[in-house]
């Protein structure tokens, strides 16, 4: 069963230009005064731990954005699972260019390369079942470009981009319109009105709100949200195999498997981008010529 296809709002190239003229400012000060124009040389990327690599051709952009002469050799690809002491990239050219370039390759390698070993950990646990796992809207401000992309070089699926991609009724647009037929109700309007044609998501947090929505009428997928494994198991059941299901709701890595086997479709779990640990990643001059 696939996932709803996605549109994001910001290019990569749009994202590295910004985050290039938030770290550069004025220039690059330092290297202006310690480093010479046109010094040459060469840099490696290594990595420092046990992971999988994601942001590899980000790290192109980077450096050809900065300076379009940088001469790059990769070793890895993206999605690789890589041990500690690889060397992942080699950089050649000026100097200074690598040097301004650093911090920011560094850092979107470093998150995405998180990002995408927490997930496929995760996906490697389940593997044994249909289900698959899914991000949610819960990423950094500016950076959820990389981090979903992160998540599919790691195995995992993208939910919705942002909130203009898909409909996603959740327990406030519920309790705000007076209860789940009035939502659907409302949603159904507004779609038709607007001449819309979206993905419809709708959350229930118990059995009776499930009962509500099917005797209501039809929706892309239903997510289960803050169900106990017995409880999901019972609802998923209940739906049969042909209705599209999602759970959400304190999903950790000590019951991820229990719900998988439930039967659910999907599992969207925020921790697979909100609170991962980057990987570690270092980019070192290695040779100097004049």
């Amino acid at each position: 069963m696939e996932n709803f296809s996605h549109r994001p709002s910001l290019s990569p190239l749009e994202y590295i230009r910004l985050a290039l003229e938030e770290d550069l400012g004025s220039g690059d000060h330092t290297t202006l005064a310690c480093i010479p124009p046109e010094q040459r040389g060469q840099a490696v990327l290594w990595v420092k731990a046990d992971g999988v690599l994601a942001g590899l051709e980000y790290a192109r952009w980077v450096l050809h954005t900065v300076d379009p002469e940088l001469e790059l050799q990769m070793h890895c690809v993206d999605g690789q699972e890589v041990q500690a002491g690889t060397a992942a990239m080699e950089v050649r050219g000026r100097i200074a260019s690598i040097l301004q370039a650093e911090r920011l390759l560094l850092n979107i390698m470093q998150r995405m390369s998180g990002i995408a070993t927490r997930t496929r950990l995760w996906s490697k646990a389940i593997e044994h079942t249909p289900c698959r796992l899914l991000d949610t809207r819960k990423t950094t401000p500016l950076n959820r470009l990389i981090e979903k992309e992160a998540v599919r070089w790691g195995g995992g699926v993208n939910h919705r981009f942002g909130l203009y991609d898909a409909i996603l009724v959740k327990d406030n647009h519920v309790d705000a319109c007076g209860g789940v037929a009035p939502a659907l109700a409302a949603v159904r309007s507004y779609l038709e009105r607007h001449v819309l044609d979206l993905p419809v998501i709708f959350e229930v947090r118990s059995m009776e709100e499930l009962q509500v929505l099917c005797s209501a009428g039809r929706v892309d997928r239903i997510l289960l949200d803050n169900f106990s494994v017995e409880a999901l198991r019972e609802a998923v059941t209940w739906l049969g195999p042909d209705t599209a299901t999602e759970a959400s709701g304190n999903i950790r890595w000590n019951n991820l498997v229990a719900y998988a086997e439930t039967g659910v479709h999907f599992l969207s779990i925020g921790a697979l981008t909100h609170s991962v640990e980057a990987l570690d990643l270092s980019l070192k001059i290695r040779s100097v010529t004049s």
